[in-house]
């Protein structure tokens, strides 16, 4: 039986050489713990409803993006409909910014290069736990270079939509929100809707961007 303080992890990618190379690091960090794999989405999702049945969701799943049968972006936004205390975080070698948004929009809770040092992927596992949004840095780096200009800025905002940007830029959803702020999470997808127009913005990533930018949340604490 797994340890409550210890993070479950699921490994998907299309790579047996790379699955095997996740689960041995997996197996040396502290408090981290390998629970199983699968070679592209379809199977992920497969297994993950076998898991389920059984009681024994992974706190996270750690996955690639391209990959036969059901790419990373899609298998991200279905754990997210049918499994959604679990989180997802994206291990690939791909950083154009679309493809970043679209998996982070699906309910990504990171976004991790496979060039990234090994205590990266750590940290964005670890932040999971604590219901943030980790991008590695060099993606993030990109990301905010898009959001620079008018229109970005956070002066419009009502007090009650600056609660709201700082709670997105922790990465928490509207139900965890609207349980946050005592409101009714109808009332919290309306905030986030209205963040997301005055400030000329079309995802909830980009509004969390914004808010580390603006120093309104912590980028990445340790």
């Amino acid at each position: 039986m797994i340890d409550q303080e210890t993070i479950s992890v699921f490994v998907v990618d299309d790579h047996e050489v790379v699955r095997r190379g996740i689960a041995s690091f997996l197996e040396f960090a502290d408090g981290i713990t390998f629970v199983g794999e699968a070679s592209d989405g379809r199977e992920a999702l497969d297994r993950l409803g076998v898991m389920d049945a059984q009681g024994l969701l992974p706190d996270v799943v750690l996955m690639d993006l391209q990959m036969p049968r059901l790419d990373g972006a899609e298998t991200v936004a279905l754990i997210a409909e049918r499994h959604p205390t679990v989180r997802t975080v994206i291990l690939t070698s791909f950083s154009e910014v679309e493809r970043v948004q679209a998996a982070l929009a699906n309910g990504a809770s990171g976004y991790v290069l496979k060039d990234a040092a090994s205590s990266e992927v750590e940290a964005a596992i670890r932040a999971t736990q604590r219901d943030e949004v980790f991008i590695d840095a060099a993606v993030a780096g990109s990301l905010t270079k898009r959001l620079r200009g008018p229109g970005h800025g956070v002066g419009a905002l009502s007090p009650r939509e600056r609660d709201v940007l700082v709670l997105v830029g922790r990465g928490l959803s509207n139900h965890a929100i609207a349980e946050r702020l005592s409101i009714s999470e109808r009332t919290a997808r309306t905030h986030v809707s209205k963040i997301l127009t005055k400030l000329d913005l079309s995802t909830r990533t980009q509004a969390a961007l914004v808010a580390v930018r603006e120093g309104l949340v912590e980028a990445n604490p340790e």
